[in-house]
């Protein structure tokens, strides 16, 4: 019996509402409604998760350690009708609820005993599901080693074909993620960042799924043939997040082959890339100018195309540019100056 058929036998022997949800507020299955429906239950149904406000309230009555079935009032304020909630435990562990919206005449302790086995059944099942991503987990972080032994016995372990491309996401300290319902043949580690293996054909729709489970920012690596060689795109995945938490057009998801100049820049160490930035430093003290300076090296330093960039007039362009000229001690009119002090800027931006 799977989840779904789990949840619709409970709903039958209430005769309520039913629905299931992983530890994070996921929502899993759902009975057909019966009865009432409240605002909480169809915004979980249509958003896929419950809201944060919603979470506190229910958590607030203890349902993370409860040994049993908890009883919650309504809630008007918050659309909430009465409910009870059935954790899902197992060897001491949470693995989702599932909650049932009470009718009219409730739902007693002799109709709880009922629907008890039902309950040990889908908590059984999440807890197999969820050891089968921590296998898969460990795994994952043996393919992206550097340890070119731990990457081969990895692959011997995974059914992966090629081509494939790496994503990394920033995590957040104690938010969990619904990795687990990116879609099948992805491979997904939570951390710091996320680790995540995905086809390459399908891999910026994932990235995409996954920032937004986090609300921060992705890194999307080149893709792989060779599924042996998915460590490299899980570098340059990393890289290109640091791009993507920098600089704003790249935001929220940055792909390893957009980003131009920043994929050199991004391979230096942080002191490195410091010491680069440092060859602006006098420019960067007035930001106004060094965005000027900035904007006439992103055009190749055709004032036209600039000044029409920047909504200014070329003689208010060209009095900026001498005024850089004089703080920087410089000649803009000397390629390698400007290649210098064109990839001092860039390096800034990204250095922060």
């Amino acid at each position: 019996m799977d989840l779904q058929e789990t949840v619709d036998e409970v709903a039958r022997v209430l005769g309520a509402s039913a629905t299931l949800e992983d530890r994070a507020f996921q929502l899993l299955a759902y009975a057909a409604q019966s009865g009432d429906i409240d605002s909480v239950r169809s915004e979980s149904i249509l958003r896929r998760r419950a809201t944060d406000e919603v979470r506190a309230y229910f958590e607030g009555y203890g349902i993370a350690t409860a040994p049993g079935p908890v009883r919650i009032p309504a809630d008007t304020a918050l659309g909430v009708l009465a409910r009870v909630c059935v954790p899902l435990r197992r060897a001491g562990v949470t693995y989702g609820y599932l909650w049932l919206l009470e009718p009219d005449d409730g739902v007693g302790d002799a109709m709880l005993a009922r629907i008890a086995p039902l309950a040990e059944v889908a908590a059984g099942a999440l807890a197999l599901e969820a050891r089968g991503r921590q296998d898969l987990g460990r795994d994952l972080r043996d393919l992206l080693s550097a340890d070119p032994e731990l990457r081969a016995g990895a692959l011997t372990r995974l059914d992966l074909d090629g081509p494939v491309a790496a994503v990394a996401v920033r995590g957040v300290r104690d938010r969990p993620a619904p990795l687990w319902t990116l879609p099948r043949g992805v491979l997904a580690q939570a951390g710091d960042p996320v680790a995540v293996v995905a086809p390459a054909g399908t891999a910026a729709e994932v990235a995409a799924r996954a920032q937004a489970m986090y609300g921060t920012a992705a890194g999307v690596g080149a893709p792989r043939s060779d599924p042996a060689d998915a460590w490299r795109s899980w570098r340059e995945a990393r890289q290109a997040l640091r791009v993507a938490e920098r600089i704003a057009r790249f935001r929220p998801v940055a792909r390893w082959p957009d980003l131009g100049v920043y994929r050199m820049l991004a391979r230096l160490p942080a002191a490195e890339l410091a010491m680069l930035a440092a060859e602006a430093a006098d420019l960067l003290s007035d930001c106004e100018l060094a965005h000027t300076v900035e904007t006439y090296l992103d055009h190749g330093g055709h004032a036209q195309e600039t000044a029409v960039a920047l909504g200014m007039h070329r003689q208010t362009l060209y009095y900026r540019l001498s005024k850089a000229e004089r703080t920087l001690a410089v000649d803009l009119a000397d390629g390698e100056t400007r290649l210098r002090l064109h990839l001092a800027l860039k390096a800034a931006r990204l250095a922060g």
